[in-house]
């Protein structure tokens, strides 16, 4: 019996409807419109991408979106004057600095620049560390975990008491993800290169969260009968059938384990829809946090 799809693609878009009428409702209100400020230094394409679906996101709910851009050669000093001026501008309720920034130039110390009230991404150092930290809250949660979380949520009602694994420990995914399960109360195993006999340590997860960037790793019978398993990772593989001789594929073998797991998010069309649709949430968060 194959594994119910959960369609990240379907459930981002209901997200981002929300969004929108709740942006339609704060203007009709009186309110200001919601405003997310990008930072884009240098001219990686796949950063390029990234930044004008960000963009497009926004026009589509109804939120303001500024685009500022620098060029490779820009020194430390000019990104964090422009991250500065981004948190002194009203207007901007959410930053969002565009990572990797280019060689030489320190990404911890931009991302500290970043006011609090102000870090969509949920990066800053306090927000992590409050996530980390029992009885203290996060302004904004980083948006791919929250993606994460949010689909996880959909379709196990109660995480309480379930047993997770979190394969990979990523500042960016897999940590995160880990303590947001440990939050809901989930008993949670974080894997990784040294973990040893991974098969069976997998096995035993009710939910699963894939994240550590190897095409097709988990096979299915790494899968527990029945899990929710959700693959967040996107790796290219070479196939001389499709249009771009490539395709893409998770860290999940998808045919085998959709056999074998009660709920599975295909790649593409899982995590990913998921990871705007919080950053488009968050910036509207941020606006109603400057309102009061």
């Amino acid at each position: 019996m194959s594994a119910e799809l959960v369609d990240g693609k379907a459930i981002a878009e209901d997200v981002r409807m929300k969004v929108k009428e709740s942006v339609q409702a704060r203007i009709k209100a009186g309110k200001g419109t919601p405003g997310l400020a990008t930072v884009l230094v240098g001219e990686n394409p796949a950063s390029q991408v990234y930044v004008r679906s960000k963009h497009k996101a926004c026009q589509e709910a109804g939120i303001k979106s500024f685009a500022y851009e620098l060029p490779a050669s820009a020194s430390q000093e000019d990104v964090e004057a422009l991250v500065k001026r981004l948190n002194e501008d009203d207007s901007v309720n959410g930053i969002l600095v565009q990572l990797p920034l280019p060689a030489g130039l320190d990404e911890e110390r931009v991302l500290n620049m970043v006011s609090i009230e102000k870090d969509v991404d949920g990066f800053h150092p306090l927000n992590i560390g409050r996530l980390a930290q029992k009885g203290r809250d996060p302004l904004f949660i980083p948006c791919t975990p929250a993606g994460v979380m949010y689909l996880i949520e959909q379709v196990v009602p109660k995480i309480e008491g379930k047993n997770a694994v979190v394969l990979g420990r990523s500042n960016i995914v897999g940590m995160p993800v880990a303590l947001l399960l440990v939050r809901a109360n989930a008993t949670v195993t974080i894997c990784h290169s040294r973990t040893k006999d991974l098969p069976a340590v997998v096995r035993q997860a009710d939910i699963l969260v894939a994240a550590v960037g190897r095409a097709n790793m988990v096979k299915g019978d790494w899968v527990k009968p029945g899990a929710v398993v959700i693959d967040v990772g996107i790796n290219r593989i070479d196939d001389a059938a499709a249009k771009r001789g490539y395709r893409l594929v998770g860290d999940v073998d998808f045919d085998e384990a959709k056999e074998v797991a009660g709920y599975i998010t295909p790649v593409p069309g899982g995590v990913g829809p998921m990871t705007i649709a919080m950053l488009l949430t968050n910036t509207l968060k941020a606006a109603e946090l400057a309102d009061r």
